[in-house]
């Protein structure tokens, strides 16, 4: 498909892939091996793909919220690409306890000295090692921490942070009960997608950390319920940012 549009329209494969990114990552369409298919708002992009979209927004995103995070602290990491950024950044830092219900966090933090590392039982989803269903709800419920850093699949203006898989929403939303303040990080493509099952407002959240301005509308939501916007600067464009 890569090779037929690129003959189509006279432009490089690179050009293609670049382009199809860009609308996979806008939600438009859905990445597949050699090209795409037409995109829904009710079934996310394959983690691997995932991955590979807006990485240096990702990283910078991480080091900003890890950087919010002091040493000395107990906090809750969940499933998601960016906040697996975030346990990259806080290899550093000691004194941890980190709760997580993401196996890629615990593969991360491994090895990096200072921290107890928790990892909550029930069904692993082997498409992105999130651990999910009612074991992880109750097993996040047992914890009251001091931070949490969650992720989300899409961010309406209204302030509704949104996901799609409600096993793993259920985890999410046991998380924010469960932590006295709540990160939010999510890359600026975050803004043009849709899901349809809510995790929570900006009302639970106490700091957005994104690598890019979010729309107005989402902007002054956050100022009515005093929410911190962080914004971390990348300082040049990501040559996946469009995917």
């Amino acid at each position: 498909m890569v090779d037929d549009l690129a003959a189509a329209f006279d432009v490089t494969t690179q050009t293609i892939r670049r382009d199809l990114n860009e609308l996979s990552h806008g939600g438009l369409l859905a990445r597949v091996h050699g090209g795409a298919v037409l995109g829904t708002s009710v079934t996310n992009v394959d983690y691997a793909e995932r991955r590979a979209l807006a990485r240096d927004g990702k990283r910078a995103i991480g080091a900003r919220a890890a950087a919010m995070i002091p040493n000395g602290c107990s906090l809750i990491v969940n499933i998601g690409t960016t906040t697996e950024q975030v346990a990259q950044a806080l290899r550093g830092h000691h004194d941890l306890v980190v709760v997580t219900n993401n196996i890629n966090v615990v593969n991360i933090l491994s090895g990096s000295p200072g921290k107890e590392i928790i990892l909550a039982g029930g069904v692993v989803r082997q498409s992105d090692g999130a651990i999910v269903g009612d074991e992880a709800v109750d097993f996040i419920r047992k914890f009251k921490v001091d931070y949490a850093v969650i992720g989300a699949s899409a961010l309406d203006e209204d302030g509704s942070i949104m996901d799609f898989d409600m096993r793993e929403v259920a985890v999410a939303r046991a998380i924010v009960a469960n932590a006295r303040r709540t990160i939010l990080v999510s890359d600026h493509g975050k803004f043009d997608r849709t899901a349809p099952v809510r995790i929570c407002t900006l009302a639970e959240i106490d700091a957005v950390v994104t690598d890019r301005a979010p729309p107005p509308a989402f902007a002054e939501a956050g100022a009515r319920e005093g929410v911190a916007i962080e914004i971390a600067e990348t300082g040049h464009a990501d040559a996946n940012d469009h995917g």
